[in-house]
């Protein structure tokens, strides 16, 4: 399942995109993330390996971007008084819940179980992580990582003139950059036997590219003469992603 994210928002009242100037702001942040997952095991003594059923959910630290409103170049002026407005593009604690169906795999007689948590591109984020033995129950795990997230937002402009700040609508894309888990089948510890034999089957728990579909309106802002506008990348938290980014006079994006 592919979910697309069209993210609109306004500072005072949405027009269409087509009637207006408009800047692209694209961005690939590490987004903060965690995963909490519970494994639970089947049929241990069967001569092919247990099956085996991952379940949990993935959280997300959030991404919000935050316009701002000059009424000249950054710096020119001592006694300038920027406004801004924050637009919530991912929100602190998004979650996502999966439920993977038993898989096949592994040694038989009643082999010792890890996982491993790989990126989108199948790079290890984690060591192996014992669950424990399938005949005896499974550990729930988590971890915490960054996940690489491509960012797409355009930004267009209109009423530039108006008193009460621009009419600014945003739409874009977040394309996440999914996570996958390695479940390892030994038949004794890891590191007790020379001889280890061991076989694994990889999940994916959420696929690279998958996106979330949201709409959010940040509040009214701005300030009236056709101001300068920058648009910065937030955390959910709202610590930045980096510096602000110049995209140009309100008549000129």
């Amino acid at each position: 399942m592919r979910m697309r994210l069209f993210l609109v928002a306004a500072v005072g009242v949405l027009l269409t995109a087509a009637a207006a100037p408009a800047a692209n702001v694209h961005a690939t942040l590490q987004m903060t993330a965690s995963l909490q997952a519970s494994a639970a095991a089947g049929e241990c003594l069967n001569h092919q390996g247990p099956y085996i059923t991952l379940s949990g959910e993935l959280s997300f630290g959030g991404i919000d971007g935050r316009l701002v409103f000059r009424n000249n170049l950054k710096g020119t002026h001592e006694h300038e008084e920027p406004v801004d407005a924050e637009v919530v593009l991912l929100p602190l604690g998004e979650t996502i819940r999966f439920n993977k169906q038993p898989v096949l795999g592994g040694v038989g007689g009643n082999p010792w179980i890890y996982v491993q948590f790989l990126d989108g591109d199948m790079n290890p984020i984690s060591d192996e992580i014992l669950l424990g033995r399938c005949v005896q129950g499974l550990d729930p795990t988590g971890i915490e990582f960054l996940m690489p997230t491509d960012v797409d937002v355009d930004v267009t402009s209109g009423e530039c003139q108006n008193s009460g700040g621009p009419q600014i609508t945003l739409e874009g894309e977040l394309s996440l950059g999914g996570i996958n888990a390695r479940l390892v089948f030994r038949n004794n510890e890891k590191g007790t036997h020379e001889h280890d034999e061991f076989t694994d089957v990889t999940i994916v728990i959420l696929p690279a590219g998958e996106s979330i579909t949201f709409a959010k309106q940040p509040p009214q802002g701005g300030v009236g003469g056709n101001p300068h506008i920058w648009f910065q990348f937030l955390d959910g938290a709202g610590a930045p992603y980096g510096g602000e980014l110049y995209l140009g006079r309100c008549t000129q994006l």
